[in-house]
């Protein structure tokens, strides 16, 4: 089982709801950097399909071009990624699949986590082959340092966005 956080919420009223963290930075002593990665998934409610392509307001965040359900695998996913509310331009993207049962055996470390760029604009795309939840990453350097033992070093900021995709049936 993977470590993180369990929460349970009432929705109330139809639409669609972002849920997001903000973690505290945690030093990573083997890319020698603190990393605080943003992360938000967004869930529709009773039908009511507004909201899916608002900002929270994160120092980074992944915003949705197409909408984040009601997809299945196969469809092509996009999204801007912005820092302090501005697109990014050339960002590098992560991307996995959750491979929760085990049962996906990846031929080689690079087949693990894809990597793509954002254009110009910040804009990525991307098409899910496999119906399950998707998790993309959009890394980028803060701008101000932390101090580790008495030594700056840089914060990456991640703009994390979960998408699940459907075997059509």
């Amino acid at each position: 089982m993977l470590d993180g956080f369990k929460a349970s919420y009432l929705i109330k009223k139809p639409g669609d709801h972002i849920f997001y963290t903000e973690p505290a930075p945690y030093w990573e002593p083997a890319e020698e950097s603190f990393i605080v990665h943003y992360t938000k998934v967004i869930v529709n409610t009773f039908g009511l399909e507004e909201g899916w392509d608002e900002e929270v307001g994160l120092k980074t965040e992944i915003v949705p071009l197409t909408r984040p359900y009601g997809l299945y695998a196969g469809n092509v996913f996009q999204g801007i990624v912005k820092v302090k509310g501005k697109p990014a331009p050339f960002t590098e993207v992560e991307v996995e699949y959750y491979n929760e049962d085990g049962s996906l055996k990846p031929a080689a470390a690079p087949m693990i986590t894809q990597v793509i760029k954002a254009d110009a604009n910040g804009v990525f795309t991307y098409a899910m082959p496999k119906a399950g939840w998707w998790t993309f990453a959009a890394l980028n350097e803060d701008d101000k340092p932390m101090v580790h033992e008495g030594k700056e070093y840089p914060v990456e900021i991640g703009a994390v966005l979960w998408v699940k995709t459907h075997n059509m049936k």
